[in-house]
């Protein structure tokens, strides 16, 4: 059983522990000065031997104070932050992941803590050739923290130059993949992803133990040579963009335009198309009537049609032509004339619409019957 388990005994400095208290460093000192015969112990020694005594005595203290110092030497403190990976004679022990006070022997085991929670940064640029066979240059932030302290400390000798190295592999082969305008503009960040999934699996590969969280593309140019020439291109590509949108802009304003004025002109037609099969149906319907009133009385059905079409034809007349019959004379009647005359009286006399309109056709009934009077009587001579 060890000393200081419960039950244990006394413990090797000469103390009692069943008590578990601590040990009294005078008291073990004076016993083991006392096993050791220190300063003249035995008594029936001599002055001479006294002296070799007295030195043979030192190198038990000498080893105990290395001891001490040994057992003080182990003590080391694990944060809350940090991992320690143990090594035992050279050889993988444990990883301790608890923080506090620990304690390994010195000399036998070699701890190496590892920041585990924080983030660190890698910045690098570089010129690379894209797919198209143009140079730019990227510059790029790697932030990054360690998943597995056994693999960060043990798997590769230089972690950091390792990641380095994966890092402008990874990043040679996604721009490598792109085009320069995607570099440089419209693909950054499909860029900085692939580079990510890349170069992740590329530490994976060496058990590095390293776990990329983003990668930032700060800066994609041209190299300074041909930047002004580049600048010229996105100044074009810019034109582009803006003539592009401005004859969006002009279609989305004329194509709604014209799919109105269609819509519009479909209506009209749709309406002229009802209105002339309507027109024709009802003219057909009236003729169809009129026959029917024209068998039944031909002389009474002709004279009115006549009249109709007189009328009609009358209508938009202003200067009429009166032939008389069994003469070469011709009946002129300007009724634009008489129209504008009784038009004068009529804002005299304040005469109505009604009246004007029956006072002009009386003066051409009575010139007609003039006329008729003057033929009859041409006729009797």
């Amino acid at each position: 059983m060890a000393w200081n388990e419960p039950g244990g005994g006394k413990d090797p400095w000469g103390g009692n522990r069943n008590d578990q208290g601590p040990p009294d460093i005078d008291e073990a000192l004076k016993k083991l000065k006392e096993k050791l015969g220190i300063f003249g112990g035995g008594g029936g020694s001599s002055s001479g031997s006294s002296g070799g005594g007295n030195l043979k005595s030192l190198v038990p203290m000498v080893i105990v104070g290395l001891v001490l110092v040994w057992a003080f030497l182990g003590f080391y403190q694990v944060d809350e932050k940090e991992n320690a990976v143990v090594l035992r004679l050279g050889e993988y022990s444990e990883t301790i992941e608890d923080s506090g006070l620990k304690w390994n022997p010195p000399l036998i085991d070699k701890v190496y803590t590892v920041g585990v929670t924080e983030e660190r940064q890698y910045s690098t640029r570089g010129l690379m050739l894209t797919q198209d066979e143009n140079i730019v240059e990227v510059a790029l932030a790697v932030q990054y923290n360690i998943a597995s302290a056994k693999d960060f400390v043990l798997s590769i000798r230089s972690p950091e130059t390792t990641l380095k190295q994966a890092t402008d592999s990874a990043l040679r082969h996604v721009v490598g993949s792109t085009g320069l305008d995607g570099v440089i503009s419209d693909q950054r960040t499909e860029v900085a992803d692939g580079m990510t999934r890349k170069l992740q699996d590329l530490l994976d590969l060496y058990s590095s133990g390293i776990n990329i969280v983003k990668i930032n593309i700060e800066d994609a140019r041209p190299p300074n040579q041909v930047k002004a020439a580049y600048d010229d291109v996105i100044e074009a590509r810019e034109d582009l963009e803006r003539l592009v949108n401005e004859a969006q802009a002009y279609s989305n304003g004329v194509i709604p335009e014209a799919r109105g004025e269609a819509q519009r002109l479909r209506e009209e037609a749709q309406a002229y198309l009802s209105q002339v099969v309507s027109k024709s149906t009802g003219e057909a319907n009236r003729f169809s009537a009129l026959l029917r009133e024209y068998q039944k009385a031909p002389g009474v059905t002709r004279e009115r049609l006549y009249i109709d079409a007189i009328e009609q034809v009358m209508t938009d007349s202003t200067k009429v032509l009166l032939d008389t019959e069994g003469g070469n004379n011709m009946l002129y009647l300007p009724l634009d004339k008489l129209m504008q005359q009784g038009g004068s009286q009529s804002n005299r006399s304040n005469e109505t619409n009604n009246q004007l309109i029956d006072r002009i056709a009386n003066e051409v009934i009575e010139k007609l019957q003039r006329s008729s009077n003057q033929t009859q009587s041409e006729r009797r001579r």
